[in-house]
């Protein structure tokens, strides 16, 4: 049976599910609609499927989003909008009758989660969020081992996440530096890190503390390093700072963003360094869960390196893992770090911080010990392609529990909600404070 789909959002990150839907995953599904305010954006999705050999999709924007469910007869919409508008999507969606897959994060605050929780028990319906990183592999072996009790119980968790100067810069470039449209970086990046601590723990989260604050980007920063006067933007005639993002060196960035400037305003390559930025990039979180286990957590956002370092520690032991995506920012490099392991640069195999991952568990009285990471080829060590089979042929049994639903989505939101409520008041917040049913039940 061929389900069909339509897509609200037809940005950048909608292209991994219309290359799924027009590649491995063809034979059951088919993208009938696309729902997209922009007109240039649309029109590139539809004619994306159309050059792959498929029947072009029908194009609508967002104001009519119900009446393409029902003249299309769409039986799931994949929500790959700006963060703020995924809460208003997937209700009207499920309303209309069909079933979500939508992209982390859930939504941005508690009275739009709550507003998704009361759309769910009205309808029945279902949601679907893709947290790829549960699939990858280095994740899983994590989950795996604490799941087999290799550590006991577990106490408490140190995490660290580094986003480097391409990388993280690039989320103070776009609608992300706004904490309107991304509830900031404690929800839209650092959801998928809380989801990844509840789904290892499997613990629920129950308080939460953060100190956090702009401390490198902004035109306040810049000022104060003495950066001088800068291009409003990337896109410019001339030399480039190693900050700026040029969108016609990327013709897909270039066709999406710079070619469709005229239908909406938006600007693609803003000067990270510029005015207006209201999110933080550098955070701190101390996160209490219900059966006794303390997270601290960290995110800078302007490393030289990207990746993370996690240690979990239990009662009969300690898990380390240690993930180096791109060991050094180079100038002439692409803007996202590579996410396959297997794709290390060979002029960088003899660096220092080479690109690679470790697993290490050692128990009390013992000497560490090595866990066999298996990777696979594609994005995030094959994990993409296994979500991927997950939400187009649906999941099979999994004693990994890594598909998640609209509850782990606001479990995982819950911590970044509390961090900046916690960032506002200078307090410590419990989740069940927020006014979200979910989050205040035992």
């Amino acid at each position: 049976m061929t389900t069909r789909y339509a897509l609200a959002g037809a940005g950048h990150r909608a292209y991994m599910y219309i290359d799924a839907i027009t590649g491995a995953h063809s034979d059951r599904a088919r993208l009938i609609a696309v729902c997209e305010p922009n007109r240039v954006r649309r029109d590139a999705a539809v004619a994306f499927v159309a050059e792959r050999g498929f029947d072009a999709p029908s194009s609508w924007t967002p104001d009519r989003l119900e009446e393409m469910i029902r003249a299309e007869r769409i039986d799931r919409v994949i929500i790959t909008a700006r963060d703020d508008l995924h809460a208003e999507l997937i209700v009207r969606a499920l309303d209309a009758g069909a079933d979500v897959v939508v992209e982390k994060p859930l939504t941005i605050d508690a009275v739009r989660a709550a507003t998704i929780e009361e759309a769910v028990e009205r309808t029945g319906r279902r949601i679907v969020l893709t947290f790829n990183y549960r699939y990858a592999p280095r994740n899983s072996a994590l989950r795996q081992v604490i799941q087999d009790g290799r550590i006991g119980r577990v106490t408490s968790i140190d995490f660290s996440w580094m986003l480097d100067t391409k990388h993280g810069a690039d989320y103070f470039r776009r609608w992300h530096r706004e904490k309107k449209h991304s509830g900031g970086l404690l929800v839209h990046k650092s959801s998928h890190h809380f989801d990844l601590v509840n789904w290892w723990i499997r613990q629920r989260p129950t308080r939460v503390f953060a100190s956090g604050a702009l401390h490198f980007y902004g035109a306040e920063n810049a000022a104060a390093r003495g950066l001088g006067e800068r291009p409003a933007r990337g896109t410019h005639d001339g030399s480039h700072s190693p900050f700026e993002l040029d969108l016609r060196d990327d013709p897909h960035l270039n066709a999406l963003y710079l070619a469709a400037e005229g239908h909406d305003g938006y600007l693609r390559d803003r000067d990270v360094f510029g005015e207006g930025i209201t999110i933080e990039d550098n955070l701190a979180v101390i996160v209490d869960y219900a059966d006794g286990a303390t997270l601290s957590y960290s995110l800078n956002a302007h490393s030289p390196w990207e990746g993370y370092r996690v240690a979990v520690n239990g009662t009969e032991g300690r898990a380390e893992l240690e993930v180096i995506e791109r060991g050094a920012v180079l100038v002439d490099e692409g803007l996202h770090p590579v996410l396959d392991p297997s794709a290390i640069h060979a002029d960088r195999v003899g660096s220092l911080r080479p690109q690679g991952e470790r697993l290490l568990v050692q128990r009390h009285w013992g000497e560490a010990v090595e866990i066999p990471i298996s990777n696979s080829a594609g994005g995030h060590g094959g994990g993409d392609a296994l979500l991927l089979r997950d939400v187009f042929e649906g999941p099979g049994v999994d004693p990994l529990a890594r598909p998640a639903d609209w509850t782990d989505g606001v479990r995982s939101i819950a911590v970044g909600i509390a961090g900046n409520r916690s960032l506002e008041t200078g307090l410590p917040v419990g989740v069940a404070e927020l006014g979200v049913p979910l989050l205040a039940r035992r």
